[in-house]
């Protein structure tokens, strides 16, 4: 039987596989396991961020919500 719960994988999960993989000399190229936790990261970064509705702009994050107007 197996199971269907999956867990993401977050930046810090990411940085971590890198780290270990680049210590034991492994593949470190874009078709890698390393670069593919690193792109699942960044995409559930990306889906995570857009269902909060906030929004990544340049280096910056701001809120899709309108600033108020005050007179």
């Amino acid at each position: 039987m197996t199971s269907n719960n999956k867990s993401s994988v977050s930046q810090s999960n990411a940085s971590r596989i890198q780290s270990s993989q680049a210590r034991s000399g492994s593949d470190m190229s874009s078709g890698s396991f390393t670069a593919r936790a690193q792109s699942a990261a960044a995409r559930n970064e990306n889906t995570e961020l857009t269902a909060n509705g906030a929004t990544k702009q340049g280096n910056t994050l701001s809120s899709s919500s309108k600033p108020s107007s005050k007179k």
